[in-house]
């Protein structure tokens, strides 16, 4: 299948280009930059080095493809949807701009007036595990944010099947590295090294907390805190169970919904040097893991990823596999460092 990436000089476009040169049923045709049109796309990926002798491109030289990849800054795709829609007849999005399903919320969280409202309902949000069968048949994704991401897998178990008691708050609090903002900010910003949480620091009113509730369908109070490190997010929520609970009906709610799913890990281990999730340890991988402790009705659940693979790339090239009915593992396979 034939691929090309737009805005493939930011941190998510140049994993794309990692997974799907690697990916067994995918040849990646071209890859977009305005600034560094005409360069080696090595130029800017040096990790590539030896794996492609592909260059930039601009996005007016693109050719149709089976399937275009989109990583732009927010509010960009939402702009040009029609041009880049004439390209490709599946695209998936790694921005926020069709995430959101009330055309409204656009206004509130990203400022803008949302210019194709129609076309919200089109777009299948990217959590693979949420929404597969919706995947299956989709035409447009959009990839789910990754702060979103790490808070609403440990969550959506224990809301789906009636273990949270509603009643009571629910507050989550991410540790985040500084790659986080540069999922598709070296297009505009010659610096993207510097835009992570440092800069986008928020105790309240994080963008992301209106994926969380869309999909959880509950008030979630988040908070996003820097932390020296590069890729990863860890998240730890706190929130109250119905009483009566036992910490064994907390595993069963965790294998019934996830058993199956090849990227979730539950990790709750009475030895070890990791006995909780740890993102060091998934630099590189599509995996989240999933920890939690309960502390009589009080549960306090915790999840780790690599905001730039399950938050990101590695997330969209999931989806991807589920939308072309390939192997969802397919080009996703890497297990991670250890020691680190």
């Amino acid at each position: 299948m034939k691929v090309s990436i737009v805005g493939a000089s930011g941190y998510g476009g140049g994993e794309l280009l990692r997974l799907l040169l690697d990916h067994p049923h995918v040849e990646v045709h071209q890859a977009t930059s305005e600034r560094n049109a005409g360069k080696p796309v090595t130029r800017i990926h040096p990790n590539l080095r030896k794996r492609t002798l592909l260059h930039f491109c601009m996005v007016k030289e693109l050719e149709k493809v089976d399937l275009l990849f989109v990583s732009l800054p927010h509010t960009q795709f939402m702009q040009r949807f029609n041009e880049f829609s004439g390209l490709a007849e599946r695209m998936v999005d790694l921005s926020a701009d069709f995430r959101l399903k009330d055309p409204a919320a656009y206004l509130k969280w990203y400022g803008v007036d949302h210019p194709h409202p129609d076309k919200l309902a089109q777009f299948v949000y990217g959590n693979v595990e949420l929404h597969r069968n919706e995947i299956k048949n989709a035409q447009y994704i959009t990839g789910a944010g990754c702060n979103a991401t790490a808070t609403i897998l440990p969550l959506w178990p224990l809301f789906k099947l009636g273990v949270v008691d509603t009643a009571l708050p629910v507050v989550a609090e991410a540790k985040c590295g500084s790659s986080e903002g540069g999922n598709a900010v070296s297009e505009a910003s010659h610096h993207p090294e510097r835009s992570g949480c440092v800069r986008s620091y928020k105790p309240t009113g994080h963008r992301h907390i209106a994926e969380m509730e869309q999909e959880l369908g509950h008030p979630i109070y988040f908070s996003a805190t820097s932390i020296e490190m590069v890729r990863g997010i860890l998240v730890t929520v706190h929130l109250f169970v119905k009483k009566g609970i036992t910490e064994k009906e907390i595993w069963k709610a965790y294998r019934q919904i996830y058993g199956e799913e090849p990227f979730i890990r539950i990790v709750k281990e009475k030895q070890g040097i990791y006995r909780f999730p740890e993102p060091k340890i998934l630099a590189g991988t599509n995996y989240c893991d999933i920890g939690f402790e309960l502390d009589g009705n009080r549960l306090v659940a915790v999840s780790a990823i690599d905001n730039l693979m399950k938050g990101a790339a590695g997330q969209a090239v999931h989806a991807m596999n589920v939308m072309c009915g390939f192997e969802e593992t397919a080009g996703l396979s890497f297990a991670g460092l250890h020691p680190v």
